[in-house]
């Protein structure tokens, strides 16, 4: 726990360092990495997130993918330990803050999304993300009547060598970074969910 704590410090520390045009060609390049995991969003119901303390500004790509069809939902904290709810979030949706000040929909539709795109603060090469220590992302996938596709979505220099799990993680589905997309669990691409195209190697 107190690895994890000090990694979380020093890898936040780390993006709020970066230069604001640097993390905006990041997020230019893993809205690309997403578009070719996700070719073809129409239809799709993808639970997004809103960017805090560094975190991609995944917005241009949210509008994006919006006007091709997708619906985008937002996570809201309906209680504290619970499994999230995600909310409908369109483009002239009335946000409120919630828990920790992030804004949420104020009265959006829950949502059951096929694709959940979790924000990281850190990852390793089998696919598990660290987090912020709540393991709101955890439970909530684990609650899931049908299991999204999930994708944890940070920067390349979040790349950890390796950390103990703990007995809740579940580690994503993909993880997207400035470099490109690695896939996790799926190397057989016959069993990839058919909106989910396997990208070129990074």
């Amino acid at each position: 726990m107190a690895w994890r704590r000090a990694e979380r410090s020093r890898l936040i520390a780390a993006r709020l360092a970066m230069p604001a045009r640097a993390r905006r060609e990041c997020a230019r390049l893993i809205g690309a990495a997403l578009d070719r995991l996700l070719p073809e969003p129409a239809g799709l119901v993808v639970a997004v997130y809103w960017p805090i303390r560094g975190e991609p500004d995944l917005r241009a790509w949210i509008d994006s993918i919006r006007s091709r069809g997708a619906r985008c939902a937002l996570p809201v904290v309906a209680a504290r330990g619970a499994p999230l709810v995600f909310r409908e979030w369109s483009a002239d949706a009335r946000l409120v803050p919630g828990v920790w000040n992030i804004p949420e929909p104020a009265d959006g539709e829950a949502l059951a999304p096929q694709v959940v795109i979790a924000p990281l603060v850190g990852h390793d090469r089998r696919g598990y993300r660290l987090g912020y220590g709540g393991g709101y992302y955890d439970r909530t996938l684990a609650a899931c009547a049908a299991r999204p596709f999930a994708i944890g979505v940070g920067y390349r220099a979040a790349g950890l060598a390796g950390f103990e799990p703990q007995p809740h993680d579940i580690p994503m589905d993909a993880i997207v970074h400035e470099g490109g997309a690695s896939l996790h669990g799926h190397e057989d691409p016959t069993r990839l969910p058919t909106f989910v195209v396997g990208p070129e190697k990074p």
